[in-house]
């Protein structure tokens, strides 16, 4: 694993799944973890057993992300590696039929939220010469499910904005990739299930991956074994990825 003694990463949206299973990752591999979700009580006790920063907040509030990105940089005096995790899959429902409200509290959250963070770190990590952004992104930013309009083009735009970055920032040494993890055993991935809407709410749950594994590839990225896909989105369906990381099949 990349050894990330002394760094300092901030995830968002870590009170559970995908994002809880980072924080702990990024703790393993030395780093000071800055745990930023809505919910004070989930940040709070994640944080105390990680030996982390407890940071709740909004991503989908500007105001909140540049305070927890503060926050964590006078804490540790850096900011290394920036996870634009937090997200939300519904509404879960056909065009016609989706609350505007919903629609737009995703595209908030999915799109807006890793607008904030990306604005918020930037700064920091060009004054101390480099950084990494990572977002997890989704296959469903490639190809349309029914009944998945917002997050299908909420995710389409958060890679964008990852592909965005790496145009304006490359040059100052800024890092940014997203990655594609699949389906993932998460409280997301129990929602899809229960909804009935798409395809993938049929999949067998025995067929979803582990929330260590997109961890585990999140702490790898952060590493120069990922420079290919920089301004890019690894997916973590591919074989070739999977073995790079050194995960099972």
């Amino acid at each position: 694993m990349v050894d990330l003694a002394g760094k300092a990463v901030l995830v968002t949206g870590a009170s559970r799944g995908i994002g809880a299973a980072a924080a702990r990752a990024f703790a393993a591999a030395g780093a000071l973890v800055g745990v930023m979700a809505r919910s004070a009580d989930a940040v709070e006790a994640l944080a105390d057993e990680i030996g982390g920063l407890p940071l709740a907040g909004d991503v989908a509030v500007a105001r909140d992300m540049k305070r927890a990105v503060a926050a964590l940089h006078d804490r540790a005096g850096r900011l290394d590696v920036l996870v634009n995790n937090a997200g939300l899959i519904g509404p879960m429902s056909l065009l016609d039929q989706a609350d505007a409200d919903a629609w737009g509290e995703c595209i908030d959250v999915n799109i807006k939220g890793v607008f904030h963070g990306i604005r918020a770190v930037l700064p920091l990590m060009r004054a101390a010469g480099g950084g990494t952004v990572l977002t997890v992104g989704s296959g469903a930013a490639h190809r349309p499910q029914e009944g998945w309009s917002a997050y299908c083009s909420s995710k389409a735009g958060a890679l964008m904005l990852t592909r965005s970055l790496d145009l304006e920032a490359r040059g100052d040494g800024i890092r940014a990739i997203s990655l594609s993890p699949g389906t993932v055993a998460t409280d997301m991935q129990r929602a899809i299930r229960d909804s009935g809407v798409s395809p993938i709410s049929q999949l067998d749950w025995s067929v979803h991956i582990p929330p260590e594994w997109p961890a585990r590839a999140l702490v790898w990225m952060c590493g120069p074994e990922a420079d290919p896909w920089l301004g890019d989105e690894i997916s973590l369906r591919d074989p070739d990825i999977r073995r790079r990381i050194g995960l099972a099949d």
